[in-house]
């Protein structure tokens, strides 16, 4: 694994220099991209489930009715708190905002503390597993560094393949959550060239790898959440032209802050809790809150992906269908179904569309739960040509128009095509002769 992780570092490093994001990603439209987010979101509910599934088998009835009820309690307290923006004009504008921004922290806090109180502390608990002392958790190793030096050389080569699909994953993963931090609703970018996250991601792979860690790299719901987290209203002054008079008027729009205070926070606390005795508070957690964690992740990386569904529901605002507002539409008759462009004929071909893409969804799935699971990465990649080469001949240009379009830049495939075949119909048009002078009719 050392190995593996090693050589996936200057495959990073590689892309970074190259700068991948920008031949790469340009040809991804978001039928791949809604997949992945979807996978994603699936396997965090089933992380869900397994924990839930180990409280059943070490605790007594009991305790294992109150974790289920503290999984879905720490999922649910999460979800009402992270809506506190909107409560207005209940508490201060702070108040909420801080409420909104910590509802994770405060449910779990919540939680931890709850089994502890009343006659709930005589019920047996299942609790995170942490280290006493400041050594390595694994009997049969006596110091932290992994002795990455003492493999043949045949294998340091092999280890070259299953650092090229870590790669693959990971680089993915980075580029669809960019994609999702970059949408026009945060007004914010990624400058061209800008590659320093994709170098700091293969530093930490490499550092996971000599330290015998599992690469972590679970960007997809974090970095949403986060740039959810900075977002904040401006009044914005527009000088607008009333009967030949300009006049100011003022218009509030939404922005992100940027800022790191978040990111060095964020790291400090990890590295005050991965020390004792630090490590023993942490150890005061209760599994089943990790299993509302990850069901709270999954909700959240659906919802913030996924928030075109409230602007679906307005006609004046650009069109836009993801996969789970069109999967309502599966379950709705037609007359609640909202009017389709009028280039498009039916919603048969958007169900079609729909499932197809649920059905890829389920089988990549029950792909990682087998033998083959390191493998799945490189299923996601094959989407890419699938839909480019393959779906324009099971989907009507206009159909594939309307529900899918490239996820990071503007317009669809299909627009690209017309543009190309205008161009080449304007090479191959053949100018009239010019009339010469002694050709003019007397």
């Amino acid at each position: 694994m050392a190995w593996s992780l090693i050589h996936a570092a200057w495959m990073h490093y590689i892309l970074a220099v190259f700068n991948a994001h920008d031949w790469t990603m340009r040809y991804v439209t978001t039928f791949s991209t809604e997949i992945f987010s979807l996978l994603n979101s699936i396997i965090y509910f089933h992380k869900a489930v397994q924990e839930l599934q180990r409280a059943h088998d070490d605790l007594s009835l009991a305790a294992f009715l109150y974790a289920i009820i503290g999984a879905v309690g720490t999922m649910l307290i999460a979800i009402f708190l992270s809506t506190a923006e909107h409560w207005k004009p209940l508490f201060h504008r702070y108040v909420r905002m801080g409420l909104s921004e910590y509802a994770a922290a405060i449910s779990i806090i919540i939680f931890i503390g709850m089994p502890r109180v009343g006659d709930l502390a005589s019920l047996d608990r299942s609790t995170l597993q942490v280290s006493s002392s400041f050594k390595p958790t694994s009997p049969d190793r006596s110091v932290f560094v992994v002795e990455f030096w003492n493999i043949s050389i045949g294998w340091i080569f092999a280890a070259i393949i299953p650092g090229f699909v870590i790669t693959i994953l990971f680089f993915f993963d980075h580029e669809v959550s960019s994609i999702i931090c970059t949408i026009d609703r945060y007004a914010t970018t990624k400058p061209t060239g800008f590659a320093w996250d994709i170098v700091l991601l293969g530093t930490t792979t490499a550092l996971c790898g000599i330290l015998g860690l599992p690469p972590a790299n679970g960007l997809l719901p974090q970095a949403p959440l986060h740039s959810e987290s900075l977002m904040h209203t401006e009044k914005e002054e527009i000088l607008i032209s009333v009967d030949g008079e300009e006049k100011l008027e003022y218009r509030t729009i939404k922005c992100v802050y940027e800022q790191r205070w978040s990111h060095i926070l964020h790291a400090g606390a990890i590295l005050l809790f991965v020390s004792p005795p630090f490590q023993y508070v942490l150890g005061l957690t209760p599994t089943s809150v990790l299993a509302g964690l990850f069901m709270f992740m999954g909700e959240q990386s659906l919802s913030v992906k996924y928030f075109c569904l409230k602007v679906a529901l307005d006609p004046s605002l650009p069109e836009c269908s993801p996969i789970l507002y069109r999967f309502s539409h599966l379950l709705s008759p037609p007359s609640e179904l909202p009017k389709l462009p009028s280039k498009v004929k039916s919603y048969k071909s958007i169900h079609t569309y729909t499932a197809c893409q649920i059905i890829i969804t389920v089988i990549i799935f029950i792909v990682t739960l087998t033998k083959a699971a390191p493998a799945f990465p490189v299923l996601i990649i094959v989407l890419v040509p699938i839909r480019l080469m393959l779906m324009k001949r099971l989907w009507s240009k206009e159909t594939l128009r309307h529900i899918d379009r490239w996820a990071c830049r503007k317009g669809t495939p299909e627009d690209d095509k017309d543009l190309l075949a205008d161009g080449d119909a304007e090479k191959t048009a053949t100018p009239a002769p010019a009339t010469l002078p002694h050709e003019l009719p007397s």
